[in-house]
């Protein structure tokens, strides 16, 4: 199977299944640096990306927005100074789906 950075969001239902419990350690080893939250029961991928300044901080956001137009896929997104948290999730399913994880995977690629 390719590596999450190279995989493409499908497009998701209401219906779609979660990722299961049992999936969760292989799809964290390739975000190792995202953390599992939980936010009133509600599983999200979570991560803060640290910048010298608030311009780079401005530059990563609106790369970050690029991917998530582009993936279809939305996180949110807090920008402060110096400090970008981006987390995912999928809305439809109140959950973890694997599009969570390749767009985590894709947001640390936009960090490198």
């Amino acid at each position: 199977m390719p590596a999450l950075v190279e995989q493409k969001c499908e497009a998701c239902r209401a219906d779609a299944p979660r990722v299961a419990d049992d999936e969760l350690p292989a799809l964290l080893k390739e975000i190792p640096d995202w953390q599992v939250i939980s936010d009133d029961a509600v599983l999200k991928l979570s991560k803060v990306f640290n910048f010298e300044n608030y311009a780079d901080a401005i530059t990563f956001t609106n790369r970050t927005t690029d991917l998530a137009e582009k993936e279809d896929h939305h996180p949110a997104i807090l920008l402060e100074w110096g400090r970008v948290e981006v987390t995912w999730w999928t809305h439809k399913i109140g959950g973890l789906h694997k599009n969570d994880f390749i767009a985590a995977a894709k947001t640390d690629k936009l960090n490198t």
